[in-house]
């Protein structure tokens, strides 16, 4: 299958939360056709109704490609509703470490996930941010993380952007991947930006918390798909020569705009770069 792009729900949470259907329908009218949905409390239950959201979808020519549902760990639950989704892989989202024996343990963890994930017939996905460009004991998280889980188990979700902010190259970090990443999410970041590193804003030996990274995301660090710095089409180019990953995904953090109009200037300038 030749590389797509799609649209991290995520991206128009606030606009799901006011018109779900509604927000869909908009996003086809747009043009989008492959998603990865994103539920972050999967505790509270798995909603919308998958039998219900394939119907909408399918009149809609869209469908669910992908998933990024917290906790990850009820295993039968969530393979039943990306199964009646149709959606092939899963993904964890986020996660922070304070030293290599946390790094260690998580990927104790993510073998487990991926393992179990198989089982069901899904792809399991680490997604990074840029924490994992941490060092410790002079090695990056990622690599600490691609060194200890099972290449067959655990996949890579690169988020460049966030690679970008951890002081990485993108397209060098996506040729050491590989074929070990299958999905790509795609942002972009305001030239004005500095420094864009946010390691040298932390330190590179910080305590890097889910509250101190919520802190460090500003608005303003943020632009839409082709507004911003990063090379995108050099991205894209590289994904296609490696030619394992499936979909780049627009995610959109957080935005100055209407969610729906971000995500449609994201479209309108992704879409051309795919047409080259």
């Amino acid at each position: 299958m030749s590389l797509q792009f799609g649209l991290q729900l995520y991206s128009v949470r606030d606009e799901l939360k006011k018109d779900y259907w509604g927000t869909l329908e908009k996003l086809a009218a747009i043009g989008y056709r492959n998603l990865e949905i994103a539920i972050h409390n999967a505790d509270a239950g798995l909603e919308p109704n998958a039998t219900e959201l394939r119907k909408r979808l399918d009149d809609l020519g869209m469908r669910v490609v992908s998933s990024h549902i917290q906790p990850l760990d009820r295993y039968e639950e969530i393979i039943a509703y990306n199964k009646e989704l149709g959606s092939t892989s899963i993904g964890l989202g986020i996660a922070f470490f304070k030293n290599k024996r946390e790094v260690l343990e998580c990927c104790e963890l993510l073998n487990r996930h991926g393992e179990a994930y198989k089982k069901g017939g899904l792809d399991f996905y680490y997604h990074n941010h840029f924490q994992e460009f941490q060092k410790f004991d002079g090695e990056y998280v990622m690599d600490i993380i691609l060194d200890n889980t099972d290449k067959d188990l655990v996949k890579v979700e690169l988020d460049t952007y966030w690679a970008v902010r951890g002081g990485v190259d993108p397209i060098a970090y996506l040729k050491k991947l590989g074929d070990r990443c299958g999905l790509v999410h795609q942002k972009d970041l305001p030239a004005s930006v500095a420094p864009k590193n946010l390691l040298e804003v932390t330190g590179e030996d910080a305590d890097i918390t889910f509250e101190r990274f919520l802190e460090l995301k500003n608005v303003d660090h943020f632009s839409e798909v082709g507004e911003g710095s990063l090379d995108i089409a050099g991205i894209i180019s590289t994904v296609r020569e490696i030619g394992a990953a499936k979909y780049i995904f627009v995610e959109q953090d957080l935005t100055t705009r209407n969610q729906l109009e971000s995500v449609e200037i994201s479209y309108r300038n992704i879409s051309k770069l795919f047409e080259v």
